[in-house]
């Protein structure tokens, strides 16, 4: 593709705007898009997404696969055209709060509560920028609520993306814990305890001594939430990097991950043959530590027995 051409929208992003071409035949009234996409949601919400398939859903609807494949032609863009109907459109009232800060909080735990309300958009892959109506309009309330900073635009998206990246933690962490109550009938602080019982009998101080003191403090059943001290914390940062801004201060930041030349480094075959030796090695390590545990509480029962 020459610079001066335009790529063609994929189906599924042009089904999302609503400028793609309509089924030249099938059923009328009956059948369309969103209708479609509304009992896939529907679907993946109740059952899961790997509930959701073209047959699955032309069932819920009453109608043949093959007339859903008039409407969405595959799959994968009806799990794009899923994730933008479950996500929808940013609240108005983040507008209300005071402050780039109080608003990105508001995003947050709006965001948080799709996943919550969602949790199934979790497991859908990353394949690159969401280039969908809603998706947008997340993207755009982040850099509104950074547009009275003198961050620049590229830091103002990087920041947003950190927000978002923060609420999609925490929601995948409270869905899996929503999924563990549902399943066992404990409640989430139940969950929590049993949890910190299981690390207690597992994790040794000769082992693991940081992981075990902080089990000892009773990290696991803390009340405090570590997913809002460390989204505070970071726009903590944010904060004082503005700060130094208003003040004439500058920083040099890295912007990219990996320099090119590492990436070149890391598809080398002996880089991947090495790699792969370290992964053997790291489970033999993990083996031989397992059998140093039994051996020590094989140690420790024949004591107790003597004694």
């Amino acid at each position: 593709m020459t610079d001066d051409e335009t790529p063609e929208l994929p189906r599924g992003i042009a089904l999302a705007w609503g400028v793609a071409a309509n089924p030249q035949r099938g059923p009328k009234r009956e059948m369309s898009v969103e209708k479609i996409v509304e009992a896939a949601v529907a679907l993946a919400d109740a059952e899961g997404i790997s509930a959701v398939s073209m047959a699955a859903v032309a069932a819920k609807l009453g109608f043949t696969p093959m007339s859903l494949y008039r409407y969405v032609s595959a799959k994968d863009d009806l799990l794009l055209l899923m994730q933008e109907e479950a996500t929808g459109l940013p609240p108005e009232a983040f507008r209300d709060h005071d402050g780039w800060r109080a608003k990105l909080r508001a995003l947050f735990e709006a965001q948080t509560l799709i996943f919550l309300q969602h949790p199934w958009i979790l497991s859908l892959p990353i394949t690159g920028s969401p280039i969908t109506p809603n998706s947008s309009a997340w993207m755009d309330a982040g850099l509104e609520a950074l547009a009275g900073t003198p961050l620049n635009e590229r830091e103002r998206m990087a920041a947003a993306l950190a927000v978002s990246g923060h609420a999609r933690w925490y929601g995948m962490v409270l869905s899996g814990y929503a999924e563990q109550s549902r399943l066992t009938g404990l409640t989430a602080e139940q969950v929590s305890a049993r949890e910190a019982a299981l690390f207690d009998r597992v994790i040794t101080e000769e082992e693991f001594p940081h992981l075990r003191h902080a089990i000892d403090a009773g990290i696991f059943t803390a009340e405090d939430d570590p997913f809002r001290f460390a989204l505070e914390r970071t726009l903590d940062g944010l904060e004082s990097y503005i700060a130094a801004l208003d003040r004439g201060e500058t920083h040099e930041v890295e912007t990219t991950w990996l320099p090119e030349e590492h990436a070149e480094v890391a598809s080398d075959k002996r880089v991947r043959e090495a790699a792969k030796a370290v992964r053997t090695a790291e489970k033999a390590l993990r083996d031989a530590r397992k059998h140093e545990r039994q051996v020590r509480k094989d140690a420790r029962e024949r004591s107790v027995r003597r004694n």
